[in-house]
This record gives C-alpha cells, sequence and structure tokens, in this order.
C-alpha cells in the first residue's frame, strides 16, 4: 500500500471525514524521498472547538508510524465544515521548495 493510501485510509478510520485531499508533494522538494512530502485538506466536525494546534496534534497522533517514516514533511489546512463553507472550499497552493540553503546561493 503507498503513503497516500495508507494516510488516506487512517485519516477516514480516524475521523468522520466531510472532505479530504491528499496530494503527494515530493515532486516539488529536492533530493530522492518519492513519498516524504503531503499536503492534506481535511474537512470534519471532529475539529469543532479545537483550536489548530489540537487539530495537528489529532492529525500527528492518528499518522504517528508514518511520521516517522516515510513522511518527512506534512502541510495540513483542517476545517469544520462550517469553517470549510465560509473559506470558499480552496487552499492556496503551496509554493515551490526552494531547496533550503540552496535559495541563499
Amino acid at each position: 500500500m503507498n503513503t497516500e493510501t495508507i494516510i488516506s485510509t487512517k485519516l477516514s478510520e480516524g475521523l468522520a471525514v466531510g472532505h479530504l485531499v491528499i496530494e503527494n508533494e515530493s515532486h516539488m522538494h529536492s533530493g530522492p524521498a518519492q513519498d516524504s512530502h503531503f499536503k492534506v485538506t481535511l474537512v470534519s466536525d471532529d475539529f469543532a472547538g479545537k483550536r489548530l494546534v489540537q487539530r495537528h496534534q489529532l492529525i500527528y497522533g492518528l499518522l504517528s508510524d508514518e511520521m516517522q517514516s516515510p513522511i518527512h514533511a506534512l502541510s495540513m489546512h483542517l476545517f469544520t465544515q462550517e469553517e470549510w463553507a465560509e473559506k470558499g472550499q480552496t487552499v492556496m497552493p503551496s509554493p515551490q521548495c526552494m531547496g533550503g540553503s540552496k535559495s541563499d546561493k
């Protein structure tokens, strides 16, 4: 099972998912790792009453094994149904990776 499928399965089993988009952004980053950088947009009313850090902790808990390896970076956009509707059901695209110190050259 690939990393994207594992993420989808664990989040769907752990939360009442209203909307879920998982984007593999590994191609936007330097280095050989293929399934290491992901962007998750997740809408769930399980986030109601939770601060952003609590939402992130919930996701990190569900994906704890994958955060050890293979996931190196996880961008999270987490909303309740109401927040998602207010936001217009969109998130900003991720910027292209500058490669850390490579941007200084």
